[in-house]
């Protein structure tokens, strides 16, 4: 299955590359589900009111942030819409730069780019020539109304865009506890030194990553296929309830279950009819 997420052109020049973005990472998690030990129900998470201790549903939940203590300004879709960069569906290459410049810190995600028909051309050519320059292209990108910092790298026979962070969001050194305080205490001989170079080239081998494995998540799977086979399984139900009518009083509101049970009664023939007289 394909799955494009993105759609639009490389501007390289007076060239204009249609891509399209796929993902190249995919997760392999185990994912757990919390259940009531008494009974083995699944725990529901609701959202309430901190003031009321109401469930509050999804269509009343808007957006707010706290400028001062307990001040806070609304924030809505058209406001989102008008703060982010307008999406112009172009990976706009601002500058070449050399990958080992590049400060590993800064790699996101990565993503496959492919060329859209009738663009082979342009990207093959734009492949071969960072290939020979050993250069990648740093651009920007509007994915789903949020700019992001890309580097576009060649890798065999294609190019992969890399999401970056701004140079922003990763911590400088000195903000980390204890770093720059731990490297002015530490001092070795040189003797220590080079025995611990001659440990690192009798370890030295080709980078293959086929050949490193998650092996916490295999051992975990297979664990959870013995706890099965042992018959440590169980049926968990699902548990459907009706729409919980409030009331202030005693007197129960009738009507949404009136009407759904007269829409349930009405006879198809009649729907049709509706329908037929709606188009006319």
């Amino acid at each position: 299955m394909r799955s494009n997420i993105w759609k639009g052109s490389i501007s390289f020049g007076l060239l204009n590359i249609p891509v399209t973005l796929q993902t190249a990472d995919q997760e392999k998690e185990i994912h757990f589900s919390m259940l009531d030990k008494k009974d083995l129900s699944r725990i529901n998470y609701k959202k309430f009111n901190a003031q009321t201790g109401k469930e509050v549903p999804y269509d009343r939940i808007v957006k707010g942030f706290e400028y001062e203590k307990g001040h806070y300004v609304i924030v809505n879709d058209t406001d989102f819409r008008k703060a982010n960069p307008k999406a112009t569906q172009t990976i706009d290459i601002e500058d070449f730069v050399l990958l080992s410049d590049v400060d590993p810190l800064l790699f996101e995600r990565p993503y496959y780019l492919a060329p859209q028909k009738g663009a082979e051309k342009g990207y093959y050519l734009l492949r071969e020539a960072l290939k020979r320059s050993k250069k990648v292209a740093i651009a920007k990108i509007v994915i789903r109304v949020k700019q992001h910092l890309v580097m576009l790298m060649p890798r065999e026979d294609y190019i992969v865009l890399e999401i970056l962070r701004f140079a922003h969001q990763v911590k400088e050194t000195s903000e980390v506890d204890y770093l720059k305080e731990a490297n002015k205490k530490v001092s070795f001989t040189p003797r220590e030194l080079k025995m611990a170079e001659e440990l690192i080239e009798g370890m030295t081998a080709k980078w293959n990553p086929e050949k490193y494995k998650d092996t916490y998540y295999q051992d975990m799977m297979k664990l959870i296929k013995q706890k099965v086979r042992q018959g440590q399984g169980h049926i968990v139900e699902e548990v459907q309830k009706e729409p919980r009518i409030e009331s202030t009083s005693n007197i129960i509101d009738l009507m949404p279950l009136l009407k759904k049970s007269l829409a349930a009664s009405k006879p198809k023939t009649v729907k049709k009819k509706t329908a037929s007289r709606a188009h006319a």
